[in-house]
């Protein structure tokens, strides 16, 4: 087969199928960070299917997505707006809610299953045209959300969704997602409501200064550290390679394993999450040939919605995270072991309370606070958001996975291995075999 490509057979506006509310919804502080203005965009693939039509055209499934996503924008009508900045001069966001509705493309590709499962891309923008609509700016009136079916050669269907990443996080995203699935395939189940409410994750009033107890709170997710490697011009001019290894039960486990048994304080034990993070992190840095003294953050996102006071309701779809920071040098990250690593990840874990959320809250609200591209490595763990389940009527996707794979490492669902885990990221051509080599040796 030449090379493959995709056609775009039509782009259609869909608009929520029954009325909603014409009105300006205010984003919260942590949704008008400026590092959170980009999309968010998920590939699922799924086997062929004859039970909807996939056997001709597929012109009934394209219809069914259609109406269902018009019916899953009258809950979440927000996604139907359009996001602008505030006039009032603050920075912060706001959605103009009008019905503007949604995109959703229909293409035809002669790619198949087997180009997606088990691999990682040849490149980092291999499967680019997935998702034809690519908002380089989310501020200048794009749509919020853009939805593309691809049919593939051997009767398969790709899914690309984007998501404006102000509007919405990752956990909010996979619900509507299977809120989406579950009327296209007319088994919808009980869930919460959306709830908007962004308020919740704005500064409390009278906070328009740093409060005495937010003072005593560390942010090192927002200092700046010095680029004595040439960091950021490495993974700005060199080739990045895609790399894929998955981790199933028993690697988790050897890797908690060796992590505890090596640990200084014979209390602690590790997750699978801190100890794949540490092993991850570790490979990376040390694939990358640092001097010893340069300055690494490992950052990752953590969930807040049980984490402030009080709880957010459930529902609650927007940006409810905060980013967790593990730091080190060079040199300590790679001799103190995995144990050393994981307990970096761990402390930065427990650190997160309703203070520190506030804390961040004024810091980027009052500071405009954004984190820093120097030594670090950032984690997105897509494998507990429930992505794996998405089912239109195609069954549930044999590949999970985003559009394009570039620095940011993403921990991935496998399909039928519910506690495996498949990390994705782009490594520098130049160190990409030596990564290779240690991400799947656990022992080095």
């Amino acid at each position: 087969m030449g090379s493959s490509h995709e056609r775009v057979k039509e782009a259609v506006v869909v608009t929520p199928s029954e009325a909603t509310p014409t009105c300006v919804l205010p984003l919260s502080a942590i949704d008008s960070q400026p590092f959170l203005r980009f999309t968010i965009e998920y590939l699922l693939i799924y086997k062929p299917s004859t039970r909807l039509g996939l056997e001709h055209d597929g012109s009934t499934l394209a219809c069914l997505l259609k109406s269902a996503l018009s019916k899953a924008l009258v809950p979440y009508y927000p996604l139907a707006g359009r996001v602008r900045t505030r006039p009032d001069g603050s920075g912060q966001l706001e959605v103009l809610c009008r019905e503007q509705g949604a995109v959703f493309i229909e293409a035809v590709s002669d790619r198949t299953i087997s180009d997606f499962t088990n691999k990682a891309p040849r490149h980092v923008t291999q499967w680019k045209k997935l998702l034809s609509v690519h908002v380089s700016d989310v501020l200048k009136g794009a749509p919020p959300l853009v939805v593309q079916l691809t049919l593939l050669k051997d009767g398969g269907a790709a899914l690309g969704v984007g998501f404006n990443h102000c509007l919405i996080d990752g956990i909010g995203s996979a619900e509507f997602l299977n809120l989406f699935a579950e009327l296209a395939n007319r088994r919808v189940k009980s869930r919460p409501e959306p709830v908007w409410e962004r308020n919740l994750l704005d500064p409390k009033p009278g906070k328009g200064i740093p409060s005495s107890t937010s003072s005593f709170v560390t942010l090192p997710e927002f200092n700046s550290v010095p680029d004595i490697s040439g960091f950021v011009t490495r993974f700005s001019s060199e080739r990045l390679t895609p790399t894929t290894v998955t981790f199933d039960r028993t690697s988790l486990v050897e890797l908690k394993n060796i992590a505890q048994s090596t640990r200084l304080t014979y209390s602690t034990t590790f997750t699978s999450f801190e100890v794949l993070s540490a092993h991850v992190w570790r490979s990376w840095a040390r694939a990358l040939n640092l001097p010893p003294n340069q300055t690494l953050k490992l950052l990752f996102s953590i969930n807040v919605r049980g984490r402030v006071r009080p709880n957010l309701p459930s529902g609650y779809y927007g940006n409810a995270f905060v980013l967790g920071c593990a730091q080190t040098n060079a040199k300590d990250l790679e001799e103190m072991g995995l144990w050393y690593a994981a307990g970096l990840v761990k402390a930065a874990k427990d650190r997160v309370g309703d203070e520190h959320v506030r804390a961040v809250i004024e810091s980027v609200s009052e500071s405009r606070a954004c984190p820093d591209s120097v030594g670090v490595l950032i984690v997105s763990q897509w494998s507990r958001l429930g992505l794996e389940k998405v089912d239109f009527g195609l069954g549930k996707p044999a590949h999970v996975g985003p559009i394009c794979c570039d620095r940011y490492c993403l921990f991935l669902p496998v399909p039928n291995q519910r506690e495996a885990v498949k990390v994705m990221v782009a490594v520098p051509a130049s160190a990409v075999d030596k990564y290779d080599y240690l991400i799947r040796n656990h022992y080095t």
